[in-house]
């Protein structure tokens, strides 16, 4: 069977799929700019963003419900080359934000299992490239 288009599942569950040649949606914010930005994870489970001019403050907002796990990947562009603000609901890996690259991307991954009470943050990757 080949299928065109989208498949609407509604937050159903679908058993044992086997994905070969698969992608996740890419929601690619830009160059922030300073100020405060929203990742929407209903906009992708992979973002890109620039930080560029000053201070930058995220926020998350549309994890899955709880009882079920909610991961992103943000690959941030020069994230240490300003002050950059997480919401108070992460918990990061060793108890503080990761020190980021000045003129680089990271790689930053976050998960949560209750609807985004705790988000665990981790550097999955320093100074990428």
């Amino acid at each position: 069977m080949t299928l065109g288009g989208s498949i609407a599942c509604a937050d159903e569950v679908i058993s044992r799929p086997r994905f070969t040649d698969y992608s996740e949606t890419l929601n690619a914010i830009g160059d922030t700019g300073g100020g405060s930005d929203t990742i929407d994870i209903e906009s992708g489970n992979v973002v890109s963003a620039t930080v560029s001019t000053a201070e930058q403050t995220f926020v998350f907002s549309n994890p899955s419900a709880t009882g079920k796990s909610c991961s992103f990947t943000l690959l941030l562009t020069n994230g240490g080359s300003q002050t950059v603000n997480w919401p108070a609901e992460v918990d990061w890996a060793g108890g503080s934000a990761p020190d980021l690259t000045s003129s680089g991307v990271d790689a930053l991954t976050f998960t949560t299992i209750d609807e985004g009470t705790i988000w665990y943050g981790f550097a999955a990757g320093l100074d990428m490239g």
